[in-house]
């Protein structure tokens, strides 16, 4: 159907660029492009020329103006039947191996960003845990404390308020509370693992640097556009308060 639609197409610009059934002095001549009609038909031969980039399709505009001119003259296809079915399907089976191509060339690229960013992070990691301060735990969490604070500290179940910038390990931000200038709050059990981890082991007032392995942010899928696969993650978090959950009184 698409392919249909695309031959159709085809035959509305070559009748756009062959002015129709004008004289040949009038075909040659640029068009001024002043009425309406002329106008959209520019319109159409711009929107169907993007189109046919896109997909990598080579037009024969003598052959199409040559379609269309034996069509306008009442004049029998000089293609059978047959032949018009076997190019359909040449030209299917030529976007089929296409995108196949595409898609194993997009896995080709998975993969690699998958194995580099899981193999940097690796090293970021040894390294960052050697540093004086950090903390690493059985998970695999780093933490280091910034500034010290003497509040109570979140359980699983609670909400928190904090700060936080968001890096990679380049040093890229890729979200920040403190850009927004506004606190985020959020269930301490509704974040990535390291998230949750970490979280319970601060005390309100605290400012940790999290370095959060991939298996415990967002493995292999990453987030977004900026988030690749198997990505190593730092965060700066301030924890501001907590809002402790309405626990049921079961001796009632």
């Amino acid at each position: 159907m698409k392919l249909k639609l695309l031959i159709a197409s085809m035959a509305m610009l070559t009748l756009a660029a062959c002015g129709g059934d004008k004289g040949e002095d009038q075909v040659s001549a640029e068009p001024i492009l002043e009425s309406v009609e002329q106008r959209l038909s520019y319109m159409v031969g711009s929107n169907m020329a993007k189109q046919f980039k896109r997909d990598d399709v080579v037009i024969d505009i003598d052959a199409l103006k040559l379609g269309i001119d034996d069509l306008m003259a009442d004049k029998e296809s000089r293609l059978s039947e047959e032949l018009i079915q076997e190019t359909i399907a040449t030209l299917q089976a030529r976007g089929q191996k296409r995108q196949e191509e595409e898609q194993l060339a997009g896995q080709k690229e998975q993969e690699e960003a998958l194995e580099k960013n899981k193999t940097e992070g690796a090293a970021y990691l040894a390294t960052n845990g050697a540093k004086e301060g950090v903390v690493s735990t059985e998970s695999g969490l780093q933490y280091k404390e910034l500034v010290a604070g003497d509040g109570e500290k979140p359980e699983y179940s609670d909400t928190v308020s904090v700060h936080y910038k968001g890096m990679l390990t380049d040093g890229t931000v890729f979200d920040s509370s403190y850009d927004r200038n506004e606190p985020a709050t959020f269930p301490v059990a509704g974040v990535i693992p390291g998230w949750i981890e970490a979280l319970q082991l601060m005390d309100v007032g605290d400012k940790w640097e999290l370095t959060i392995p991939s298996d415990l942010a967002y493995g292999e899928n990453g987030a977004g556009a900026s988030i690749g696969p198997n990505s190593t993650l730092v965060f700066e978090v301030e924890l501001l308060d907590v809002t402790k959950s309405e626990k049921l009184d079961v001796s009632k």
